[in-house]
């Protein structure tokens, strides 16, 4: 038995954050119902090239950015601007344990499918609602997406080089990470929710904002600078209170070195056949190296481009020192121990006969991530879904779809 299983989670979401939070529910074993709009469903199934290509290596309308985050569910296209579907997701929101949405804040007061009102009907639901900047505040209603929250929420102004470096600037991180953390924040919530919820027998609205996730997981970062009042810098790859903690070139490549710690820069320091350097005052303490950054980093850039990045591996690993490659994406599907571990994998789907997916990070020993469903094509499971758990019959529902309430 799957750790879910027997939940219930309506979503109403789109994009990345709420999918990512309800996709790693429907893994662990809840039955997720996505509703999208008919003829269009999630924005991100447009969001392509590239898309899924077909066992003739056609390209379908499965666009791979959409399939990152809808595994496990089942999707039931219904119009929320028809009083009809506004009730079908009432009804379904009774049945339910958790709803999650991603409106702008309001938006779904009008079609009475707000917190309060379906909190209303099902005093036991958990209602967790995603936005930009949280539902109260000057920004409340404004929108919010990833890269403009990673550059409000101080992301970017520690990412990158100096100002005065080449290519020096802010830079955006290269992947909607505040929107993967909202979601992964969002499902703790969820999850410490329901625990409420059974103990007590009351749901509750979840206020859930990309804008408050970023400043959240910036962690020491901000303590840095609540503890000193000093505005924290860009390092690049480096690190601002561990030295040597970065990329450096070597004779072919690159290398991430990461010194933890004085025995492991003991340790460094002999692989490399430097070993006074250890006991060099400068460099003897990670504090020490920190204030000596600028001379000891050109020297450890000397010694590291002596070499390969393949015999520093071996050298560093044999010295127990941490380090490891820059890899590219086809080199991470080509590590021994990614493959090993099995994080890429395959699942049937109706119109490429298989579709390649990531597998969940997680490893339960009793309750094992399950792997029931592919991203399902819009609208899939309408009929299903409006049968199995609103009882509907098949003319009930062909006199919803030919009045394009759903599809």
């Amino acid at each position: 038995m799957s750790a879910l299983k027997g939940l219930k989670v309506l979503d109403l979401s789109r994009v990345l954050a709420g999918p990512w939070s309800t996709q790693l529910l429907a893994d662990y074993g809840a039955d997720v119902i996505k509703i999208e709009h008919p003829g269009k469903g999630d924005d991100t199934r447009a969001w392509g090239p590239p898309y899924l290509s077909d066992a003739q290596g056609q390209p379908t309308r499965e666009a791979a950015y959409y399939l990152s985050a809808n595994r496990n569910k089942r999707s039931v296209a219904i119009n929320l601007a028809d009083a009809r579907g506004q009730a079908l997701i009432r009804e379904l929101a009774l049945k339910a344990d958790v709803l999650v949405e991603n409106f702008k804040v309001g938006g779904l007061k009008k079609y009475g499918l707000d917190a309060a009102s379906l909190l209303a009907l099902n005093p036991r639901l958990v209602y967790c609602s995603i936005t930009g900047f949280g539902q109260d505040g000057p920004l409340a209603s404004e929108p919010g997406y990833d890269a403009m929250i990673q550059a409000q929420g101080g992301l970017m102004s520690i990412t990158g080089h100096p100002d005065d470096t080449l290519g020096g600037g802010p830079m955006k991180v290269g992947i909607a990470v505040v929107d993967l953390m909202c979601g992964m924040y969002a499902v703790s919530a969820i999850l410490a929710a329901l625990r409420h919820r059974d103990q007590s027998g009351q749901g509750q609205h979840l206020d859930v904002s990309l804008l408050d996730t970023q400043v959240a997981w910036l962690s020491y970062i901000n303590m840095n600078y609540l503890c000193s009042g000093q505005r924290p810098q860009r390092f690049g790859t480096g690190h601002p209170s561990i030295v040597p903690y970065q990329a450096f070139a070597t004779a072919d490549s690159h290398l991430m070195l990461t010194v933890g710690n004085d025995g492991q820069f003991q340790r460094f320091c002999g692989a490399a056949g430097q070993p006074e350097l250890a006991s060099d005052p400068r460099y003897a303490t990670n504090a020490a190296r920190v204030q000596h950054r600028e001379t000891l980093i050109p020297i450890v850039q000397a010694l590291l481009s002596a070499d390969t990045t393949a015999n520093w591996l071996i050298r560093l690993r044999a010295a127990d020192v941490p380090a490891g490659p820059i890899n590219s994406i086809d080199e991470v599907f080509a590590d021994a121990q990614v493959q090993h571990r099995g994080m890429r994998m395959e699942m049937p789907h109706p119109l490429a006969g298989s579709v390649p997916l990531i597998a969940n990070p997680i490893r339960f020993s009793a309750t094992p991530v399950e792997y029931r469903q592919a991203p399902p094509l819009l609208g899939q499971h309408t009929d299903e879904v409006l049968s199995g758990e609103l009882g509907l019959d098949a003319t009930a529902i062909a006199a919803l779809r030919g009045a394009g309430v759903v599809a």
